[in-house]
């Protein structure tokens, strides 16, 4: 046994000395990484496109199936509260890019001036976002369509234009990215998107630290698969109207 193991060491030896320290072995290892990351970049590559047309068939068929249920909703914020219909707000997108996101109106007119008077209230523990249950500033449509998610559709068009995807870490306001950790900053590796692990987990009710572990966890596995999974779970979360105010 102890004759056997000087031989076998000697051999290892050898062969790592044929692999790295004969002429042009520098060159070989040169190769091969650049292969393995050639590889890796053309995977990636492969997966941010299938990710893309994802995006772009979801958001346009989406827009084309709903216009008409798009108008009645415009029509009945309309009749509540007058225009506008649709309310447009700064989000923070992928790596701190800035860009106008789009909802269906679902608060009165004067619901940011009135913001600082409801501070107080706010149920959120972290106090990151801003989160009441029972928000006054909501309107009798906008607790409808806030329930069943209507509000978000809007951001289907975002989506199309390439600011936000169908499945990604929800957009989140400069004002509570200003309040990030690096540990929170990660979730801004990607863009955001309309529905997330949280988003199907419980939406409001999911403290804000665990949404950041969900997003960084989403990040770290996305994959073509696990979006349609996402989207697939989406449409029971959102009928059961759970953690949805």
């Amino acid at each position: 046994m102890t004759d056997k193991q000087p031989d076998a060491q000697q051999d290892l030896l050898e062969a790592l000395h044929r692999q790295y320290a004969t002429p042009g072995a520098g060159w070989r290892l040169r190769i091969r990484a650049w292969r393995k990351r050639t590889l890796w970049r053309g995977v990636i590559g492969f997966s941010l496109l299938l990710k893309r047309l994802l995006d772009i068939i979801g958001a346009a068929c989406g827009i084309l199936l709903l216009s008409p249920f798009f108008a009645l909703v415009a029509l009945l914020i309309m009749l509540e509260d007058g225009r506008p219909v649709f309310f447009r707000q700064i989000r923070v997108g992928r790596h701190g890019t800035l860009f106008h996101m789009y909802k269906f109106r679902s608060m009165f007119r004067d619901a940011e001036a009135r913001l600082k008077e409801l501070q107080q209230a706010n149920e959120s523990s972290d106090g990151v976002i801003f989160k009441m249950q029972r928000d006054p500033r909501i309107t009798r449509v906008g607790k409808f369509i806030r329930r069943a998610s209507i509000d978000e559709l809007p951001q289907l068009w975002n989506v199309l234009r390439g600011e936000m995807s169908l499945v990604g870490p929800r957009p989140a306001i400069p004002g509570e990215v200003a309040q990030y950790t690096l540990e929170d900053r990660r979730r801004l590796g990607t863009k955001p998107g309309i529905t997330c692990f949280w988003q199907v987990a419980g939406r409001s009710t999911i403290p804000f630290k665990q949404q950041v572990q969900l997003d960084v966890q989403y990040i770290e596995s996305q994959s073509f698969w696990i979006d349609l999974k996402l989207l697939l779970k989406t449409i029971p979360a959102v009928l059961s109207g759970k953690g949805a105010y």
